[in-house]
């Protein structure tokens, strides 16, 4: 049996379309995971101002000396 130049240049196609297809699946959820990252941080920090403009409890001092 003799491998032919044909048959590499096929076996080499088929690896690289497999590679191009994992390729953009990665690239895929990779930009779904950042997009999904930004709005976590965005909803964390607008909770966060909502949360400290209703204020928290007042605390008076007084010196007794």
């Amino acid at each position: 049996m003799t491998i032919e130049r044909s048959d590499l240049e096929a076996k080499f196609r088929q690896v690289q379309t497999a590679v191009d297809e994992t390729t953009s699946t990665a690239k895929n959820a990779g930009i779904g995971l950042a997009i999904g990252a930004v709005l976590l941080v965005l909803l964390v920090y607008l909770l966060g101002r909502r949360k400290g403009k209703k204020g928290g409890a007042q605390l008076e001092i007084f010196r007794l000396s």
